[in-house]
């Protein structure tokens, strides 16, 4: 008798084993996925940039947007991403500058976050100095005026998460949460904000009809003897409505921002900024890269009458020795009703991209 419960406290120490074995050995697989890619934008551009070591998945992006809205990743617990880049304003923030965890203002406007996967040239921020977009996420936590942390702490908060080990692991098959998958992570959600569903989206496919005004707006925006705006800001044919290249496009005589040229250290590339997408204009005030005009009327009276001549200028500021395009009132007010119809309502309330 006692050999037999010998036999059988034997066996079952045998089996408990065997099970934490297999639990040990068990990995959660991550569900591949894709962007949704609009149809303009497949009928009109390759294909978007999704690296191989980033491969986008349903557990990645979830993981993303948490982070993205989650304020663990500042110093004190008090701002996220989304403090910045709010899905309500297209991803900005409305300010000239936006204000950090110190209440410290920045030296930028905020830029908006969508179809990051079709920038081509993968240059990132205003000044392009990012070469990646898990790059451009990496720096903001420790800069000193936004989040204000630092990566080691940041490591040591997560890992003490238990529900983030847990969606690390279910994401990245990883037990130790480090800087470089938080960014992994963050990046996959921000591919997949997209935005492509304009009145003037509409408009190509044939959906819906523009105004006379509006009509008239993009006849100006892509006539070269009027606003002559297409070669920076994209065109029926570009849907990004950006070239996503840096242009000095008058905005100053001399420089206290360098721009890109900060970045390059060429003094060929000084007050030069990226050139942002004309969607969502309607969300998205103030622009410029410092902010500088409150209104839309206030860019556009700047390409009408107001470039400041440079060393560095760009020749597309072919009517700089007048100052700008000189447009008349009627085609100013037009402009900007096109403008209008890249804004894009369904993208702000996608519960996609909401907390």
């Amino acid at each position: 008798m006692k050999k037999q419960w010998i036999y059988i406290l034997f066996v079952s120490i045998l089996v408990s084993c065997s099970s934490e074995d297999s639990n040990q050995q068990q990995e959660y697989v991550p569900v591949s996925t894709s962007l949704k890619i609009p149809k303009l934008f497949s009928d009109k551009l390759i294909a978007p940039i999704i690296p191989t070591k980033n491969p986008l998945t349903e557990e990645g992006i979830a993981l993303g947007k948490k982070l993205f809205f989650d304020t663990i990743l500042s110093r004190d617990n008090t701002q996220s991403c989304a403090s910045c880049h709010d899905p309500k304003k297209a991803f900005t923030d409305n300010l000239s500058f936006s204000i950090g965890v110190d209440g410290k203002k920045g030296k930028r406007n905020s830029m908006p976050l969508f179809n990051l996967a079709w920038n081509f040239n993968e240059r990132f921020a205003w000044d392009g100095k990012e070469l990646s977009l898990e790059r451009q996420a990496f720096e903001p936590v420790s800069n000193p005026i936004e989040l204000h942390s630092d990566w080691k702490e940041i490591a040591i908060k997560l890992n003490n998460n238990s529900e983030y080990t847990t969606l690390f692991n279910q994401a990245f098959g990883i037990t130790k949460i480090d800087s470089t998958y938080v960014v992994k992570a963050i990046a996959q959600f921000e591919r997949t904000l997209i935005s492509a569903n304009s009145k003037f989206d509409k408009f190509l496919l044939g959906q819906v009809t523009l105004t006379p005004e509006e009509s008239n707006g993009f006849d100006v925006f892509m006539d070269e003897a009027r606003g002559d705006c297409f070669h920076c800001h994209g065109s029926n044919n570009n849907p990004l409505w950006t070239n996503n290249k840096f242009h000095n496009n008058g905005l100053d005589a001399t420089f206290t921002d360098l721009g890109l040229g900060a970045v390059t250290g060429d003094p060929k590339d000084n007050g030069k900024f990226r050139s942002p997408s004309l969607r969502n204009l309607a969300f998205t005030a103030p622009y410029m890269h410092d902010g500088r005009f409150a209104t839309l009327e206030a860019v556009i009276d700047h390409y009408s009458e107001g470039l400041k001549d440079s060393p560095t200028i760009d020749p597309l500021m072919k009517k700089i020795d007048k100052g700008g395009v000189q447009l008349n009132p009627k085609d100013k007010a037009d402009l900007k009703a096109f403008l209008l119809t890249l804004s894009d309502y369904d993208f702000i309330s996608n519960p996609d991209f909401q907390e």
